[in-house]
């Protein structure tokens, strides 16, 4: 008898349609799912980051955890849909989400960022240092102004920065922690 668990074999991951190698029970990760995670951990600190800083200025961010009510809901109860952009200083403009997938082999996108049907009536971008508040509805009449870009898991428009201070709500600098 042939010990299966000790043999390498290539499946393929239905849900994702992205090759993977199993040894066994255990199905080793891709690396664009460890790329996705390390983004994701990225955003949820410069979430809390925001939230804090927000709550020092009276401002209370109750964000959802459950995908449950952060689908049905939104992220937050005041409405706001928070999103890091680490490379908007470099590039000279705020990459503004409008579609996303999940990961680059699923071929349809769905509705992000501005255009997603929850309740954020706010936008908040920015990095480490510092972000920008806007109406979420003032973002979607910018766009047609501004240029579209399309990557394999997002799709969006970049947004100048000398435009973002003129038409941002509030632009806030983050406190040192």
């Amino acid at each position: 008898m042939i010990d299966i668990s000790a043999i390498y074999v290539k499946i393929k991951d239905i849900r994702k349609g992205e090759p993977y190698m199993a040894l066994g029970n255990s199905i080793k990760v891709s690396e664009y799912d460890r790329y996705y995670e390390r983004m994701l951990e990225e955003g949820l600190e410069f979430q809390d980051e925001v939230s804090k800083q927000l709550w020092e200025m009276g401002i209370i961010l109750k964000s959802y955890l459950s995908r449950s009510y952060q689908y049905s809901i939104g992220e937050n109860m005041f409405g706001a849909e928070i999103k890091y952009d680490k490379k908007f200083r470099e590039t000279g403009n705020l990459y503004i989400e409008t579609a996303e997938k999940s990961n680059p082999y699923k071929s349809e996108y769905v509705k992000s960022g501005v255009y997603r049907n929850d309740n954020a009536w706010l936008y908040i971008i920015g990095d480490k240092e510092l972000f920008y508040i806007f109406s979420s509805k003032h973002l979607k009449m910018l766009e047609a102004n501004c240029k579209t870009v399309t990557t394999s898991t997002s799709q969006g428009f970049l947004l100048p920065i000398k435009d973002a201070q003129h038409h941002c709500i509030r632009e806030v600098a983050l406190q040192a922690c």
